[in-house]
């Protein structure tokens, strides 16, 4: 038989490693014959564009590099599988491709939309009697996956957040006069990595003074006073907040606008960060900055877990033990163990339980001030980032693995 991967959704520091996971353990079995990867997600599956991983991860010098390398090796896309009962052409394109190069096995590196494409592939191949199996490997810096204790991603991002906002202090506290950083961090719908950057109080930090997660209801009045109340023991006060948090723009008022109109014609902020530094400007009028961590937190290898890395790389070799016993329409996870010494175990479970399902950071573990976190969120986060890659270097510069073949691009 033979077997594809493919890589979905944005990006992250682990998720060449799952995909060397399969890869690897997939070469272990004298069953499995060919491995092939999908260029850019199920896209390649439906347009039959493939390439042989054989081919193009030839050496142990290759492997190292594309463990190092963030991003997707393959490519990646955020396509949405329609409906089978409605459009039944794009499945019949997916299946040509398999048939025609012998795939009887689906693996997909990804978040809740990619584990969409799982769950739909996996009941259009049961319903029609399809010999293929699809199981989903998971994989998001946000941490919002159900079921699973902790994505592949995460630990990298949150040790990459944890650091720079621990930079960040280090910049903010030089000066004598009063002032206040906003650090933006990535999480639309939860918390999770937000929250990691309370890590730093393991290492002695008392910054981030004030954290703010989209799992509670935020108030600028509150967060004014909030900051007036740290004001009074610090003088470079450090403030982490969520992309995710929702503004109350009758509390704003219209200069905080950005003007831009979605497509419902809403109107929506330019960045949470931007408007809440423009508050405070306002209303304390102390020297104050914003700074957009943006998609730096999800790719920056060079501060990447090597824990995060070793884990995204056993559960992609989990997967493909998973397959070969017939599993599909699963998806892998961590369940932890222990923290003390921190231990997991790799599962699987219906991908149905993870589809379209979010896990919101929990809210006993928010201050009941809601403007911080408490120590369990410590507990729960250090474990993830521990360990530093050898990363290799080339004139001073991390070297990265690039796919040779042009990806194709709309």
């Amino acid at each position: 038989m033979n077997i594809v991967v493919a890589q979905s959704g944005g990006p992250t520091c682990a998720i060449n490693a799952s995909l060397l996971g399969v890869f690897r353990h997939a070469t272990k079995y004298d069953e499995i014959e060919t491995i092939y990867g999908s260029v850019n997600g199920i896209e390649g599956l439906i347009s039959n564009n493939l390439v042989n991983l054989s081919e193009i991860i030839c050496t142990d010098d290759d492997v190292e590099l594309i463990r190092q390398t963030p991003s997707t090796v393959l490519g990646s896309c955020r396509y949405k599988l329609p409906d089978p009962t409605k459009d039944i052409k794009v499945y019949e394109d997916i299946v040509s491709t398999m048939r025609a190069h012998d795939i009887h096995a689906f693996f997909y590196i990804g978040g809740n939309d990619s584990m969409d494409t799982v769950m739909k592939l996996d009941r259009y191949f049961k319903l029609n009697g399809i010999d293929i199996v699809a199981i989903g490997i998971p994989k998001t810096i946000d941490n919002d996956l159900p079921e699973t204790d902790h994505t592949p991603g995460f630990g990298s991002a949150a040790k990459y957040v944890a650091t720079t906002t621990q930079e960040i202090i280090r910049d903010s506290s030089v000066y004598s006069v009063p002032s206040v950083t906003i650090i933006e961090i990535m999480g639309r719908d939860t918390g999770w990595l937000t929250a990691s950057s309370a890590v730093l109080r393991a290492n002695g930090e008392t910054a981030p003074h004030l954290i703010y997660l989209p799992e509670k209801p935020f108030s600028t009045k509150k967060f004014l006073d909030d900051v007036r109340e740290v004001q009074k023991t610090h003088r470079a006060v450090i403030v982490a907040v969520s992309e995710g948090i929702e503004l109350d723009m009758a509390e704003l008022g219209e200069e905080f606008q950005s003007g831009k109109t979605d497509n419902f014609g809403h109107k929506y902020l330019a960045g949470i960060g931007k408007a809440l530094e423009k508050l405070v400007t306002k209303e304390i009028g102390c020297k104050v900055r914003s700074i957009e961590l943006n998609v730096m937190q999800r790719c920056s290898s060079h501060l990447s877990s090597k824990r995060d890395i070793s884990e995204a790389e056993r559960i992609g070799g989990s997967a493909v033990k998973a397959a070969l016993k017939g599993i599909s329409g699963e998806m892998m996870v961590f369940y932890r163990v222990a923290n003390h010494p921190y231990n997991v175990r790799i599962d699987h479970v219906s991908v149905s339980l993870v589809a379209n399902h979010v896990k919101y950071f929990p809210t006993e573990w928010i201050t009941e001030s809601g403007n911080n976190v408490t120590d369990e969120a410590v507990e729960y986060c250090l474990p993830l980032i521990q360990g530093e890659q050898n990363i290799r270097y080339k004139n001073g510069i991390p070297q990265h693995y690039v796919l040779q073949q042009e990806l194709p691009h709309k």
